[in-house]
């Protein structure tokens, strides 16, 4: 069913209205976009048949449960090819929340988070740094997530 579906401006602005908030009752996104509250769901079903949506998730701030540490880690590997080992190890530790493949000086890119510096030592040192292929690391600590945000899939052209 899937594979004949086009994505319209309809598709985009349920999307939006649900990148926003997850929780936005279909009924709801049938009366901004004005389409009937079946239309939403066949096409949400449509989307998901075609992985553009893959789920919703919780936006949580982790600083007001004790992460007050947002560090992003530039891993330098000892050769590419332990990308897919270091990789797997990197998913086992649960500070670690976003995992990029790069180009440019790293080898990987990730999100970190933590609870303090003492923490983030911890997490490189004992965590990380001591992984098989890992050459070293670079971290760069935030000071503030001013965006943080999906696409704005409204405002875009198909």
């Amino acid at each position: 069913m899937g594979k004949n579906y086009e994505i319209d401006n309809t598709d985009l602005q349920i999307l939006a209205l649900l990148s926003e908030d997850a929780k936005i009752p279909f009924t709801e996104i049938a009366k901004q976009v004005y389409v009937s509250g079946g239309t939403v769901h066949v096409r949400m079903r449509k989307l998901e048949e075609m992985g553009i949506v893959q789920g919703a998730t919780l936006k949580i701030d982790y600083s007001k449960l004790g992460y007050d540490i947002t560090a992003f880690l530039g891993i330098y590997l000892e050769k590419s090819s332990f990308y897919d080992r270091v990789a797997a190890e990197l998913e086992n530790i649960p500070e670690v929340v976003s995992l990029h493949y790069t180009t440019g000086p790293y080898s990987m890119f990730a999100r970190i988070y933590c609870k303090d510096t003492q923490h983030l030592r911890e997490v490189l040192h004992d965590k990380i740094q001591i992984i098989d292929g890992v050459e070293r690391t670079e971290s760069i600590i935030s000071l503030e997530e001013r965006v943080q945000r999906s696409i704005q899939l409204d405002k875009l052209k198909l």
